[in-house]
């Protein structure tokens, strides 16, 4: 049963990890649009992929990971 409260401890602290960028990602205007992200702009509609800001996040997310298993 430990194993379950620290599964659930652990995604806890996932969202507020995901709540505190939430808050903070309007103060952050580059992220979201930084060279690299793809946009395309038809008639009525607006297709927006994220490619770059994809990338970096996981980049920063997985070294932050390592430096925390060691």
């Amino acid at each position: 049963m430990s194993g379950l409260g620290k599964l659930l401890i652990f995604f806890g602290a996932i969202l507020v990890l995901a709540g505190l960028i939430m808050l903070a990602a309007p103060k952050l205007p580059w992220l979201g649009r930084l060279p690299g992200d793809i946009t395309y702009q038809g008639k009525g509609f607006t297709f927006y992929f994220p490619l770059a800001t994809c990338i970096l996040i996981s980049v920063v997310l997985s070294l932050i990971l390592y430096l925390f298993r060691k």
